[in-house]
């Protein structure tokens, strides 16, 4: 049974390419459909989610790599995920992780080991460039670390009742406007609200959002 996979890639032009130099490695490898953002991937995974693999860049417009991993992987957890990019920084590492993939590749990997990864990466391992090993193992060795830098964040962190509450109605899914009815303000009042939620919390999504008001208790 031949792999089905899809690729999360704003570049076309990459995306092409790097479909085109799989497939002379991968005769095992069916590609279902390329999404240019993270909103196309979730609407063209609504419309077929047979998939096995994504392979997920992290910078895209509209919504990005991580942020779309997450709510994937609590959609459909059966979807193995790797992302495939140009970034290494720590910070991005970390986030992916946390959001569910389940590899990490650079974008400038030879197919043959893009290849061996998802193989590697749907028999249950994961699938990581050395580079990116390396860094996360150093991750790894300073848990207690990152315990008490969390706690130390969490008692500098302040928000006001009413963000508490737009952080709440963020955790069960809501969009602005739902939040907006229920909180009997505006839309562009939800929106500033969560500018400053974002703003406290050092964070970029909400999904990252309501994970890190959970880790500080504030809901």
């Amino acid at each position: 049974m031949k792999t089905r996979i899809a690729i999360a890639e704003d570049n076309s032009l990459l995306a092409a390419s790097i479909q085109e130099k799989l497939l002379l490695f991968a005769k095992d490898f069916e590609f279902v459909f390329h999404a240019i953002d993270g909103h196309d991937l979730l609407k063209k995974l609504s419309d077929n989610h047979r998939v096995d693999v994504i392979l997920m860049d992290i910078e895209m417009p509209g919504m990005d790599g991580i942020e779309a991993t997450g709510l994937i992987r609590q959609q459909y957890p059966q979807i193995r995920i790797i992302m495939l990019t140009v970034f290494d920084d720590d910070e991005k590492i970390f986030r992916a992780i946390r959001a569910g993939a389940m590899g990490y590749l650079l974008k400038d990997e030879p197919p043959e080991k893009i290849h061996e990864g998802i193989k590697m990466t749907m028999k249950g391992g994961a699938a990581m460039s050395p580079s990116i090993a390396a860094r996360t193992l150093a991750l790894l060795r300073q848990p207690d670390l990152a315990s008490e830098k969390s706690d130390a964040d969490a008692a500098e962190v302040t928000l006001t009742r009413r963000e508490v509450e737009v952080v709440e109605q963020l955790s069960q899914g809501l969009e602005y406007r739902q939040i907006a009815a229920n909180l009997f303000i505006s839309p562009a009042t939800v929106r500033k609200h969560i500018e400053n939620i974002y703003d406290k919390l050092h964070v970029h999504s909400k999904i990252e959002a309501v994970k890190k008001a959970q880790q500080y208790r504030i809901i």
